[in-house]
């Protein structure tokens, strides 16, 4: 993509209203622009990066033997007033009434949907353990609507939702999604931990959300340096078997937010092995046994014909809320660091004398080498500037080719996260931008 073409209008001045990282940057690199309090429009830059992480948590679903749905944004009354919801989910709802006088809303979250759906066409336990899930923007009216995307009122989110004959199958199940949140986060670059968690409006009696450690981060956590020296991504796991052992080791560390803080159990962790920092919830998952089964009729003939009330669990990752955490765990003052497996493009290749004929024909070579994950700034600008939106917008790697560079065939390669430069051939150049998967 060219940048003299491009749909990437950044902004030099930080939008007063701008109180984090992540919402500063995502406007000023031309990522989303605001249209009503709490909703944004996804412009093009940030919606390669939207794409980017939605595909990371569709791969990781469906390797965990999730199926993708696709479920209405729009659902009725009726339904959750089966579950005995509707009355006491809170203003955070958004009511409405269509042309038939018929009461609706627009879903905060689906359990009620895929329960009714799941209930249509399951006839016996042979139709268990079944995992839906689907990706689908939600709505909540957040009373204080901030931070960008988050904390908004529209966002993206992937939730499933699991079916088990009993409870041990409910577990394995639980397992299985915790271990591939896990695999989710460390794949984009993130270091995410799982913490106890309360249940809140979803209910059940377990649950644990996943908090990302970033400076900026919106709440204090406490846990054991275990847990940051594991390398999640070692082995690829076995959803067939027994994961018990992989979560005990999670969960058999001390792990909490400031709500679910224990002095007496953190003062009994070696002082060395201790770490406080910041933390971003970017995932929750919930075992809640048969509260939806039962209240919406859900029942299927077990293996000796009594009717069996599956027992089920929901696992949300905000999928939107992901862009703005990866922001704040990855910037400094001049911009966005993107993580190679999240970047919109892998490279920015910065002309610095647009007209020169050897500057042109490397950027052109490298462009078309690189396509369609470069970026080519064609633009007539000072370098400067280049080198100014290159760094905001984040980019792993910037090829810039100048006309001493130019004369001789060689690029200077730099990769954003480090500052590191390196003058290279043109074919290393494309070796090492390509190696990384970027883009």
């Amino acid at each position: 993509m060219r940048l003299s073409k491009a749909f990437l209008p950044t902004l030099k001045e930080t939008p007063a209203d701008a109180q984090i990282a992540s919402h500063r940057l995502m406007l000023r690199a031309g990522m989303v622009r605001q249209t009503s309090a709490g909703i944004y429009a996804w412009l093009p830059l940030g919606w390669r990066v939207l794409q980017r992480v939605e595909q990371i948590v569709r791969e990781e679903q469906d390797a965990a033997g999730a199926q993708e749905i696709l479920m209405p944004t729009i659902q009725t009354a009726d339904l959750w007033r089966q579950s005995g919801r509707y009355d006491a989910y809170g203003p955070e709802m958004l009511r409405l009434r269509d042309r038939h006088d018929r009461e609706m809303l627009y879903g905060p979250t689906n359990e009620e949907m895929v329960t009714e759906i799941f209930r249509g066409y399951a006839r016996s336990y042979r139709d268990l353990p079944r995992n839906l899930y689907h990706i689908q923007w939600k709505f909540r009216d957040e009373v204080r609507p901030r931070f960008g995307v988050m904390r908004g009122r529209e966002f993206l989110m992937k939730d499933a939702y699991s079916f088990d004959l009993d409870y041990a199958g409910a577990q394995a199940s639980y397992r299985r999604m915790f271990v591939a949140y896990l695999r989710t986060f460390a794949r984009m670059g993130l270091k995410a931990i799982p913490m106890r968690a309360a249940t809140g409006p979803i209910g059940g009696n377990l649950s644990h959300e996943f908090v990302v450690l970033a400076e900026t981060g919106e709440s204090q956590v406490f846990l054991h340096r275990d847990l940051l020296d594991f390398d999640v991504l070692r082995a690829a796991p076995d959803y067939e078997g027994d994961l018990s052992s992989v979560v005990d080791f999670w969960t058999g560390r001390y792990a909490a937010t400031d709500e679910e803080h224990d002095e007496a159990a953190w003062g009994a962790i070696p002082e060395g092995r201790r770490v406080s920092a910041r933390g971003i919830e970017v995932g929750h998952i919930f075992y809640f046994g048969t509260k939806y089964s039962a209240a919406m009729d859900l029942k299927v003939p077990g293996p000796d014909g009594a009717l069996v009330e599956p027992e089920m669990g929901s696992y949300g990752i905000g999928v939107s809320r992901l862009v703005g955490a990866l922001i704040e765990a990855n910037h400094d003052e001049a911009g966005i660091k993107w993580p190679d497996a999240v970047a919109p493009f892998a490279a920015a290749v910065l002309n610095l004398k647009q007209g020169d004929a050897a500057c042109d024909a490397l950027c052109e070579r490298l462009h078309a080498a690189l396509a369609p994950a470069c970026l080519y700034d064609d633009r007539a600008e000072r370098a400067g500037v280049k080198f100014a939106d290159a760094d905001l917008m984040g980019h792993p790697w910037q090829a810039i080719v100048g006309p001493r560079g130019a004369a001789a065939g060689k690029v200077e390669l730099k990769r954003r996260a480090t500052g590191e430069r390196q003058e290279v051939s043109f074919e290393d150049a494309v070796a090492r931008v390509r190696e990384t998967g970027a883009g």
